[in-house]
């Protein structure tokens, strides 16, 4: 145990300015292919009749241009779902909107997308048409996981196998979750965060050597509480830097927790030897 002890003491995690899955932001790229609106992902037709947001509707009165026949909107206030919450990133990625996506179309969406339309001439009518959102579409790139859930609540993954028999902290890079289980139940759900790709927080079956419940890095000189160690230097705890920036940052290896009280209680309840879980 005194070994173990020692080798917890040098452990060393500490936030780290990239993403979540390790890399650097993803770089805007024009064109795209966009979110899955109505059509199932397909290219939105402008118009119910398939024709442009300015498409014939048949001549005017006076035998001249033919009249406007307005855009078919897919999304207004109110709406909710996964395709909003994709359309909220992409407002994002625009800065038109500043706050994380939430699936649910409200007032700031529409603030949001009233500013993108008036920017490009288009009408300032806050609801996501078929030429907005086309517009939208060019303009961004598909979200990324960590891009439609910057400060968690991701839904939890299928648990791995190997979690499915006695005391496990199972952890899933896939989702970036943590569930607490116990002979093949969830006692707990969190969200957690990992390493970058230049630090990564290493994947398989191990077990919690050491608990420290105010443990700081002698590497960076940060707070680790409620410290569970499970590979050399790596382990479960607390971070006040997750619970701030979300998923626009990274920890030097270690699988951080944002929620303090249910890292608190895990923390209270796992015992040295219990096995540990990361995969994607």
């Amino acid at each position: 145990m005194a070994a173990l002890a020692a080798l917890a003491v040098v452990s060393g995690c500490t936030a780290n300015a990239v993403d979540a899955r390790g890399r650097k932001p993803p770089v805007r790229v024009e064109g795209s292919a966009g979110a899955k609106g109505k059509d199932d992902g397909k290219a939105v037709s402008p118009s119910k009749d398939g024709g442009g947001a300015s498409g014939s509707a048949g001549a005017g009165k006076d035998g001249g241009k033919p009249a406007a026949e307005p855009a078919e909107v897919l999304w207004s206030r109110g709406d909710r779902g996964d395709d909003i919450r994709r359309a909220q990133a992409r407002l994002h990625q625009v800065a038109w909107l500043i706050t994380p996506p939430t699936g649910t179309y409200d007032a700031r969406t529409v603030a949001a997308v009233k500013g993108f339309q008036g920017k490009r001439g288009l009408p300032r009518t806050g609801d996501l048409d078929t030429v907005t959102w086309q517009r939208l579409r060019r303009m961004t790139h598909e979200p990324a996981a960590w891009e439609l859930y910057p400060y968690g609540g991701q839904p939890a993954a299928k648990p791995d196998p190997r979690c499915m028999t006695g005391r496990v902290l199972c952890i899933s890079k896939t989702s970036r979750t943590l569930r607490w289980m116990i002979d093949g139940r969830t006692v707990s759900k969190m969200d957690v965060r990992f390493g970058s790709q230049y630090t990564p927080t290493r994947e398989g079956v191990f077990s919690v050597y050491f608990k420290s419940r105010h443990h700081v890095s002698t590497i960076y000189h940060t707070s680790m509480p409620y410290a569970m160690f499970f590979s050399g230097g790596q382990a479960v705890h607390y971070s006040s830097d997750f619970a701030a920036r979300g998923y626009y940052g990274a920890s030097h290896g270690c699988v951080n927790v944002r929620d303090e009280g249910k890292v608190a209680a895990l923390f209270a309840q796992v015992r040295t030897g219990d096995k540990v879980v990361v995969s994607w």
